[in-house]
Formats: C-alpha cells, structure tokens, sequence
C-alpha cells in the first residue's frame, strides 16, 4: 500500500514571508498541527507545526513563518509504502511527512492520523 493512496492530497501551505500569525489562523481554523512551507515556485522549502509558534508568542503577527520553520523537512515520495513514512516518522519523531514528487513540488502530506486509518482500515476476507 502506498503512501498515495493514504495522504491528504493538495494541503493547505503557507508561505515563509506570511506572518506566524496567518500560519496561526490557518491552523486553528483548519485543525492542523502543520503547514508546508512553498516558495513563490511552488517548491517545498520548510514545515512549521504549533510548536514551532510557541517560542513566538506574543510576537506572532511580527515575526514571518521563515524565522520559525524547519527548513529542508524530510519528505517522501508517493510510490513509497506506508510502512515507510511510518518508520522515517517514527525514528525522526515528526507527526507529519510532506509528500513531494520527482520535482521536488508538493503533492500532499501524511500524518499519524492517516497511518492510523491504515491500521485501522477493514481487512477483505
């Protein structure tokens, strides 16, 4: 089974010259725990999560996404299986993967709660 099949295609983003405060509202408003980070191309050049935006509280409608992302995230690819994204989430402790293609472009993201639709899927007999 592949991560394709499983991940949240097309995510909401964000990009590193937004405010933390927009990156903020999208993630309240969308009850996500993470938003890639695109450049103007398109390309995936960081991930924030909310505790990425607690150093910064107080201090979020002044302070843009690029100084609080984690640059160049660990990504996967869309072919691969789930047991992989599980196992690179799990020996990385990240909650989340981009899902990028052969360009590098963003095409979805996976999360824990997608891996645990996995395991929780019903078994064909």
């Amino acid at each position: 089974m592949t991560v394709r099949v499983w991940m949240t295609a097309n995510p909401e983003t964000i990009s590193p010259r937004d405010m933390l405060a927009l990156a903020q509202e999208k993630m309240t408003r969308g009850r996500y725990r993470r938003l890639p980070v695109l450049d103007v191309s398109g390309t995936l050049v960081g991930i924030l999560t909310q505790g990425d935006l607690r150093p910064f509280a107080g201090y979020l409608p002044t302070t843009r996404v690029d100084a609080a992302m984690m640059e160049k995230p660990f990504t996967i690819g869309p072919d691969e299986a789930v047991e992989a994204a599980a196992k690179l989430m799990l020996d990385r402790k990240m909650g989340g993967l981009p899902v990028v293609d052969v360009d590098g472009k963003l095409i979805g993201i996976i999360t824990e709660s997608d891996l645990l639709r996995v395991l929780l899927r019903p078994r064909s007999k």
